[in-house]
C-alpha cells in the first residue's frame, strides 16, 4: 500500500528518492548540464546534469548518448533508473537497463531551493 503511494502511476517524485534505489521512472526537467572531461578514459563522455521537478532537484549522471539528450530546458522521461552514491549524496543514473527520452514540455516549476544531491547521507551497520 505504501509502495502503490510512492509511485503513483508508476513514476517517483524527485523528494521521494532514498540512496540505493533501483527502477525508478521520473519526469523531470534539465535545469543545468555540464560535461565533465574523462582523463585516461577514452571510452565515453560524461556529464553532470541537474535535473528536477516540482518537487525538487538531483544530479543525473549522463553517459554517452544521454549528454546529448541532456540540454537545459528538455523535459526528460527516465525510466528504471538507479539512485548511486558518491562521496555520500544521491546521484541519478540510467544504465543499460533503463531508458532515458525527451518528452512534451512539463508545465512544472523546478524549485530552485531543494536539492537533494546536497543532502548528506552516512551509512550506518546494523549489528543484530
Amino acid at each position: 500500500m505504501a509502495e502503490q503511494k510512492k509511485k503513483q502511476g508508476g513514476f517517483t517524485k524527485v523528494n521521494q528518492l532514498r540512496p540505493l534505489d533501483t527502477g525508478v521512472s521520473l519526469t523531470v526537467k534539465v535545469v543545468s548540464s555540464k560535461q565533465i572531461a574523462q582523463r585516461g578514459r577514452p571510452q565515453g563522455r560524461f556529464a553532470e546534469c541537474l535535473v528536477g521537478d516540482e518537487t525538487g532537484m538531483v544530479i543525473f549522471s549522463a553517459r554517452n548518448d544521454q549528454v546529448d539528450l541532456m540540454q537545459e530546458g528538455n523535459t526528460i522521461v527516465v525510466t528504471n533508473a538507479k539512485v548511486d552514491m558518491f562521496k555520500g549524496s544521491m546521484r541519478l543514473a540510467v544504465d543499460r537497463f533503463g531508458r532515458v527520452e525527451i518528452t512534451e514540455a512539463a508545465s512544472f516549476t523546478v524549485p530552485q531551493d531543494i536539492n537533494m544531491s546536497l543532502i548528506e547521507f552516512e551509512r550506518i551497520d546494523v549489528v543484530v
